[in-house]
């Protein structure tokens, strides 16, 4: 049965699912299973079958409209970015969870921005090239859907939920910082030593949960640990700016922390996976490179400005090696990457190294081992983390998980064929009840929720529906009438706050407009409203028996609620004048 927004009810059938599954943990010794709302059906019982497909002319229209008002913004551009005919696909989750590897424990299409990764800077995604017809540089990236025609078990996910530990994985701050003045090296220390305690101290209450997901205890800790991350993080600011250096941009975004499931990946690391590790090469071989910034000493004040000159050349160079492993795919032979960029790069990095220690050692003591610093490795698809050595340790976040392996760049629990978008529509729309302003540059924004299970399922949102059905979303994976594409429609929020490009829970400096008016909140303004959506030609059969899922977080267990999508705004200051303009006259514009 349907709610009228679009959301079912449970079943009877349901409920004894949810019995089994509960059972099933029983028997294997875990702890009492705790079901918090985390799928369309209401429930945390996100095992992909035949119960989370629905055919969609059952979904009742429920997309509003609202009737434009006088002085609306009724015009629409739109951005050819392509369909990620580069292979750019990537675990990473930089706007979500920025500078950890390998974040998202699934795997993403990346159209637009060729560099990004999860360690891109400002700076880094504005000098990358771009997928984009137009130019536009701006990283809009979503979860793949794969065909998966083998059984896929709630029994297994449920088995190796009882056997995991949730931990707390937060963003490095100390490797995101620039060079820290030697008169409040020892302050700025203190505080990096306290948030290090305060992650130690929030993991230590995860154990509470060990082998079930309760999204209360996940909200709790996560809101507790961000307030005083958050506290903290303005503090090490504040030190820099009072030792003349300048603002840290970005620290914001580093705040908010997650809670990982890795461990259930292990479990569910079965033979398919296993069988594809050796199939072929790992997905757009990723570079990783010794962090520079989190091992300088204090730097004298007369060498600040230039070690952060050659730190952002670090951060350029990486972005520029990224870039070109993404566009020279198959290229050259298999040592193509090593000897074209890993071995230059490392060259390169040498010589800006040695820059530093000189600039350093004019002042003081010149650090030393600073040359260990300059190799750069790639992620190899062996499924095993990469060896521990003095160049490479692993911080607190890194984590275990391998690197997306074999033809079809799987992780364990999200396997099966990727299936390539036949059409991506970006679309720049405008609001119905006032004109809109620029977007700012380098903007986040997430929609939808990757966790609706874990953390609670008030951001997440239908976005299912086939092509022909523009007047209904679902949260169950459609199945469409013969000749109609499965479609995914990610709508942005719309309005902004006029001062902030991110915010520390990732959301709160963006806001989606009313559904029924199209009136953004009080002290918000509309902006152009983002909307991408996702075609694919999946065959008929596929859908009908349940074959075809997205990737996920693995206590998600592909949940089609955790569908989500993330962009950075790099659109120039005036491709977005262009935007606005072409929006608020009402045109059609590309």
């Amino acid at each position: 049965m349907r709610r009228g927004n679009g959301r079912y009810r449970p079943t009877p059938t349901r409920a004894v699912r949810i019995a089994m599954a509960a059972a099933v943990l029983a028997a294997t010794g875990a702890l009492t299973v705790t079901f918090v709302s985390g799928g369309g059906n209401g429930t945390a019982d996100a095992a992909t079958n035949l119960a989370q497909f629905a055919p969609i002319e059952n979904v009742r229209p429920n997309v509003p409209n609202p009737k434009p008002a006088f002085g609306a913004a009724t015009g629409r551009f739109t951005v050819d970015c392509g369909t990620n005919g580069n292979g750019k696909f990537s675990p990473d989750n930089p706007v979500a969870q920025p500078g950890v590897k390998n974040g998202a424990e699934h795997v993403h299409d990346f159209v637009g921005n060729l560099a990004i990764t999860a360690d891109s800077s400002d700076a880094d995604l504005a000098a990358s090239g771009t997928t984009c017809k137009n130019g536009d540089r701006s990283s809009y990236f979503w979860p793949v859907v794969r065909i998966d025609r083998t059984v896929r078990s709630g029994d297994r996910v449920a088995q190796a939920l009882a056997r995991t530990q949730p931990m707390i994985v937060c963003p490095s701050v100390r490797d995101r910082l620039p060079a820290v003045p030697l008169r409040v090296r020892d302050t700025v220390d203190r505080r990096l030593a306290e948030l290090d305690r305060l992650h130690a101290q929030a993991g230590r209450r995860m154990a509470a949960s060990r082998g079930r997901v309760d999204a209360a205890l996940n909200t709790q800790v996560l809101d507790a640990l961000r307030t005083r991350r958050a506290v903290l993080i303005r503090s090490i600011s504040s030190a820099l700016r009072s030792a003349g250096a300048a603002r840290p941009p970005g620290l914001v975004s580093l705040v908010d922390c997650d809670v990982s499931y890795d461990g259930m990946h292990a479990s569910m690391h079965g033979p398919s996976h296993a069988a594809s590790a050796t199939a072929g090469p790992v997905a757009n071989p990723r570079l990783r490179c010794p962090t520079v910034r989190g091992r300088l000493p204090g730097v004298p004040a007369p060498a600040v400005a230039e070690v952060n000159r050659n730190l952002d050349e670090l951060d350029r160079q990486i972005s520029e090696a990224t870039e070109r492993i993404a566009t020279s795919r198959g290229q050259g032979g298999p040592n193509f990457v090593d000897n074209a960029i890993v071995g230059p790069l490392k060259a390169k990095r040498i010589a800006v190294l040695d820059r530093i220690g000189i600039t350093i050692g004019r002042h003081t003591t010149r650090p030393q081992g600073l040359e260990a610093l300059a190799a750069c490795t790639l992620d190899q698809a062996t499924g095993n983390p990469q060896p521990t050595t003095p160049g490479n340790a692993p911080s607190p976040t890194a984590s275990a998980l391998p690197e997306p392996q074999g033809p079809d760049f799987e992780l364990p629990g999200n396997t099966g064929g990727i299936v390539r978008p036949a059409q991506v529509l970006i679309e720049y729309r405008g609001n119905p009840v006032s004109k809109v302003v620029p977007m700012p540059r380098f903007l986040r924004a997430l929609t939808g929720d990757a966790k609706p299970t874990s953390r609670g399922p008030a951001n997440a949102r239908p976005s299912w529906t086939c092509s022909g059905f523009a007047d209904r979303l679902a949260d169950k994976y459609p199945i469409c009438p013969v000749g109609s594409q499965v479609q995914r429609v990610h709508d942005f929020p719309g309005c902004w706050d006029g001062r902030n490009i991110d915010s520390e829970n990732h959301r709160s400096h963006v806001a989606f407009a009313d559904p029924a008016t199209g009136a953004c909140p009080q002290g918000f303004r509309a902006i152009p409203q983002l909307r991408i959506t996702i075609s694919y030609d999946i065959p008929r059969d596929v859908q009908e028996k349940g074959q075809y899922a997205l990737d996920s977080f693995p206590e998600e267990n592909h949940n089609p609620f955790s569908d989500h999508d993330d962009f950075i705004n790099v659109n120039s200051t005036r491709t977005m004048k262009h935007i606005v303009t072409c929006i608020n006259k009402g045109r059609n514009c590309s």
